[in-house]
């Protein structure tokens, strides 16, 4: 495994960050001005250490010419940000607003399917679907448009009343299951509308 400093970490996470926000390497001065260093000499001693230890590459001549190379960084890459949208009722079908609250950050592998741009996440309320493992607090990542599969757990606008539950089709019709004997399976009035297609749980330690 390649050692790094702490401070080493730290600079070559900043460039990680930078290229997957900005879409290019930040420059030297950029460097400094996130770490307080005083001097470009910091920077250049940095990134001359990183190079050494195979990390990063660099083309002279180049303001934004740094570039990771080592394959345990590389990983990083596959590091995707996933608009959180709120939270879903795992309960009762509840009406709620979509706010943007920020992103999760997931690893794709980690998760095992590369989300797209219709991809979003929610954190659950409820415990209408624990025979699921999908608990109160959890985030769900979803994709909007797929037509969902007998089985899979669907957000879903019941009459306009957002949910998660699963989705199943009985003689050609389908319909919603909660996965929680506490709670009744619902039953549209007029509309069902699938919102999105669960793909991944994440699920954060309880303090």
């Amino acid at each position: 495994m390649i050692a790094l400093t702490r401070k080493q970490q730290q600079v070559l996470d900043f460039i990680l960050k930078w290229q997957r926000t900005q879409g290019a390497a930040p420059t030297f001065q950029e460097i400094a001005d996130e770490f307080g260093f005083r001097s470009l000499n910091s920077v250049t001693s940095h990134v001359r250490l990183l190079r050494q230890k195979g990390i990063l590459e660099a083309e002279p001549g180049k303001a934004r010419a740094l570039r990771v190379t080592s394959p345990l960084t590389k990983l990083r890459h596959r590091i995707v940000d996933i608009p959180l949208f709120g939270s879903i009722p795992a309960g009762l079908p509840q009406a709620r607003e979509e706010d943007a609250e920020g992103c999760v950050s997931v690893d794709v592998a980690s998760i095992g399917y590369k989300p797209t741009r219709n991809a979003f996440a929610l954190r659950v309320m409820g415990d209408s679907m624990i025979g699921r493992h999908i608990c109160d607090g959890d985030f769900i990542v979803l994709e909007h448009g797929p037509e969902p599969r007998h089985g899979q757990v669907v957000a879903a606008l019941i009459d306009g009343a957002s949910t998660l539950k699963t989705f199943l089709v009985r003689n050609g019709k389908p319909y919603l299951k909660a996965e929680n004997p506490k709670y009744p399976d619902p039953i549209p009035a007029q509309e069902l509308m699938i919102q999105g297609v669960m793909k991944a749980l994440i699920r954060r330690a309880k303090e």
